[in-house]
C-alpha cells in the first residue's frame, strides 16, 4: 500500500503516518511516533504535510488527535482534482499536428512499463496484442481496465495463458521452436501507434514507439494474417496437422531444408 501511496504524491513516512490513522482512529501525534518507529519531531511535520493536503484531519483536544479521511473520500477528491487539473491542461495545451511520422525509442523496466501503459490508456477503440504468454501479467490489468470502458482488447498470446479478456488467440509453442532470449512483442492501438520491442535476454527490456504508416500497416497484415488462420486451423486443424503436422514442420523442412531458407 505504501508504494500506492506514494504514487498519488505522499512520501515514504507520510504514507506510514496514514496508514496507522487508517488502522486505527483519533491517535495523537505521540502514537503515530510510536506505531510508526520515527521521531516525533518528523512524524508532526508529516502529519502537517497530510493536513495540508487534506489527507487526514485533526481534532482539537490537549492533545490534539488524528483520523485518517476515509480512502474512498480521498480517492473520490484525488479524482476530482486530476481532472480538473486535467482539463485545464488540454484547453490550455493544444497538441502541435504532427508533420511527419514519428520514432521514439523506450530503454528500461520503468521507461517501457510508462510508454506501454500510456499507449494502452490513450486507446479510444482497439487494442491488439501480440507478445509471449509470461509477459502478459505485465499489462493485463491495463487491458482489462481497458476493456471495461468499452475498447475491444485483442490478445495474441504465443504459449497457453488464463485471462479474463475476452478476445484471445493461443498460438501454442512447438517443441523445437529455437530458444529465444529476447521475447518479442508488438501493441497496436487504434491502427494509429504502435509498441514494438522485446523482454528478456542479456540486455535490457527495449522499445520502439511509432505511427509510421508502414508499421502500422505491417502489423495490421500480421493481425489479419493471425485472424484468419485461427478461422482456418479451427475448421482444417485435422486435415492440416495430417499433412503438414501439428505444427507445420512439414512445411517449415521443406523451406529450412530442402530449400535452405533461414526462418529465424
Amino acid at each position: 500500500m505504501i508504494e500506492h501511496l506514494q504514487q498519488i504524491g505522499l512520501s515514504d513516512l507520510e504514507a506510514r503516518c496514514y496508514l496507522a490513522l487508517h488502522e486505527e482512529a483519533n491517535l495523537s501525534g505521540y502514537e503515530v511516533a510510536k506505531r510508526v518507529s520515527v521521531s516525533r519531531t518528523n512524524v508532526y511535520a508529516a502529519l502537517r504535510s497530510l493536513q495540508d493536503k487534506g489527507v487526514i484531519r485533526q481534532r482539537e483536544g490537549d492533545p490534539a488527535t488524528y483520523d485518517a479521511v476515509p480512502v474512498k473520500e480521498l480517492v473520490r477528491h484525488l479524482q476530482s482534482h486530476f481532472e480538473r487539473t486535467a482539463e485545464t491542461l488540454v484547453r490550455g495545451l493544444s497538441t502541435p499536428p504532427r508533420i511527419t511520422p514519428s520514432f521514439y525509442s523506450w530503454r528500461g523496466t520503468d521507461q517501457l512499463d510508462n510508454a506501454l501503459h500510456r499507449v494502452i490508456a490513450n486507446a479510444d477503440s482497439m487494442i491488439v496484442v501480440d507478445m509471449f504468454a509470461e509477459d502478459v501479467p505485465l499489462i493485463e490489468d491495463a487491458l482489462l481496465h481497458a476493456e471495461k470502458q468499452g475498447v475491444t482488447v485483442i490478445l495474441i498470446c504465443l504459449g497457453e495463458y488464463s485471462t479474463k479478456l475476452g478476445h484471445v488467440f493461443i498460438h501454442k509453442r512447438p517443441n523445437d521452436l529455437p530458444f529465444a532470449e529476447a521475447r518479442k512483442f508488438s501493441i497496436l492501438c487504434d491502427y494509429r501507434d504502435a509498441v514494438m520491442g522485446s523482454f528478456g535476454g542479456e540486455v535490457k527490456p527495449t522499445a520502439l514507439e511509432t505511427d509510421h504508416p508502414a508499421v502500422i500497416e505491417t502489423l495490421k497484415n500480421a493481425f489479419y494474417h493471425d485472424l484468419l488462420m485461427q478461422h482456418v486451423e479451427s475448421d482444417f486443424g485435422h486435415l492440416l496437422a495430417e499433412k503438414y503436422g501439428e505444427h507445420y514442420e512439414v512445411l517449415r523442412d521443406l523451406y529450412q531444408n530442402d530449400k535452405g531458407w533461414r526462418l529465424w
